[in-house]
């Protein structure tokens, strides 16, 4: 799944109409997008199902689910507005949207990424043995920041190494080639690749849980206008993941149906939520964003995307961007607030009466 950023890709994003708070007003018709990622499989299933179709008539309103199979496209259609909400990692949630001006809520925390993105070097064993290697990986993307994370706990930086820019579709070709050592990325090419002779997994998201986070964001003013869509959303989510954890015909063949789409089997789908930490029970994920490593997480995000220049047109300071956390604590600029967790529909689920 294509959970990159590109920096150009970003450019071309933050220059896109924004959605004004006057154009957010009480409706009835909602769109939402996703795209491939094994923590994002329920929103196609949800669709397809008519999961989505009976919470929403529940709510009194319609909701079309659209998978883009362009993960940053899908992004960039949200931030100009032809998208309510869309699925999207923690950290392009703060660079493209909440950067672009676009204030967004982050309504379902899904998971965390507990193994799916991975350092791999071949023929070594040791982190430590990345040090003067050329890496390939998605540049600015969260393989990026993992990058990064990673050379913390070895006392290395990114001039101790020389990152090479290499597309997802390419990564298994490269690290199959004499010349490339060291890459990063994300499954299902991590097993892809661990499985090629030589493959050491020496760093992986598991060593810093809870810092790459997926998300179904949607449009602050949009949710707070029309509270339905919220509790729509939210609704199906849950029922999704009841079904999945129900250990009956019917959840299995939901999550089959979920690993068909994926371009995987049972087997090959349940080894990816295996290396993902998601949260079936709204309570953990109300206990996740409420808890106090969100905002530490969030700043190291914030950090990596100011040095790397991305985040927000022309951010002068890691402070340009505002975010708000439950306990009403701010990161950055507190009168731009443009990215908010609030687990206010997450809480809800978790205290309504089956």
């Amino acid at each position: 799944m294509l959970r990159k950023l590109a920096a150009i890709i970003l450019a071309a994003s933050l220059s896109l109409p924004i959605v004004s708070a006057a154009d957010a007003a009480p409706k009835k018709d909602f769109k939402i997008c996703w795209s491939i990622y094994v923590g994002w499989m329920p929103w196609g299933y949800l669709s397809d199902s008519g999961i989505m179709k009976k919470w929403a008539e529940k709510n009194g309103i319609n909701v079309e689910i659209t998978r883009i199979n362009d993960y940053v496209e899908s992004i960039n259609q949200y931030t100009a507005g032809g998208f309510d909400g869309c699925s999207m990692t923690n950290m392009d949630a703060l660079s493209i949207p909440a950067g672009g001006g676009v204030d967004t809520t982050a309504l379902i925390i899904g998971d965390f990424s507990n193994g799916n993105d991975a350092v791999i070097l071949k023929d070594k064993a040791a982190l430590a043995d990345i040090a003067g290697q050329k890496v390939n990986l998605v540049e600015l993307s969260v393989s990026h920041y993992l990058l990064a994370r990673a050379l913390d706990t070895v006392k290395l930086a990114e001039k101790d190494i020389t990152v090479v820019n290499t597309s997802d579709a390419d990564m298994v070709a490269a690290y199959g080639t004499s010349d490339v050592t060291s890459v990063v990325t994300w499954n299902p090419l991590v097993s892809e690749i661990v499985a090629m002779p030589g493959a050491q997994k020496v760093f992986d998201s598991s060593q810093i849980p809870g810092e790459i986070i997926d998300l179904m964001v949607v449009n602050t003013e949009t949710l707070r206008d029309n509270p339905a869509l919220g509790k729509a959303l939210v609704g199906a989510w849950y029922e999704a993941m009841d079904l999945m954890t129900s250990d009956t015909p019917e959840g299995k063949a939901a999550k089959e149906e979920m690993a068909k789409a994926s371009g995987t089997d049972l087997a090959g789908f349940d080894a990816q939520l295996a290396s993902t930490a998601m949260f079936f029970d709204p309570a953990k994920a109300v206990e996740f964003t409420n808890g106090t490593e969100l905002p530490k997480t969030m700043d190291l995000v914030r950090n990596f995307l100011f040095s790397h220049g991305i985040l927000g047109t022309n951010a002068t300071s890691v402070d340009m961007v505002g975010m708000s956390f439950p306990d009403g604590s701010t990161l950055g600029d507190a009168k731009n607030v443009k990215l908010r967790f609030d687990p206010a529909f997450m809480a809800e689920a978790a205290t309504a009466t089956p």
